[in-house]
């Protein structure tokens, strides 16, 4: 999972640190920062997407997973595209 914290629409709710404080830390006015960058480990999926959810601005969006596999780009399916000849 991939995140995105919009700063400039956080109202300071507090409702992300609230439920991922690891990620989501309140500056010194307040707003949140997004801790350890875009990429979310699995066992903390849950308390951001409540974050997510919760968050009465839609401060912060999911972003898309990345269709690749060694670099190389994928199909829906997961297998390597073909290369052009």
């Amino acid at each position: 999972m991939k995140i995105k914290l919009d700063r400039t629409r956080c109202d300071g709710f507090g409702l992300c640190a609230k439920h991922a404080p690891d990620h989501f830390p309140l500056d010194d006015w307040g707003y949140a920062v997004l801790a350890g960058g875009p990429v979310i480990a699995p066992a903390d999926e849950a308390a951001v997407t409540r974050a997510l959810f919760d968050c009465p601005v839609h401060a912060i969006t999911m972003l898309p997973e990345s269709n690749r596999v060694n670099g190389e780009p994928t199909s829906d399916t997961g297998a390597p595209e073909p290369r052009p000849a």
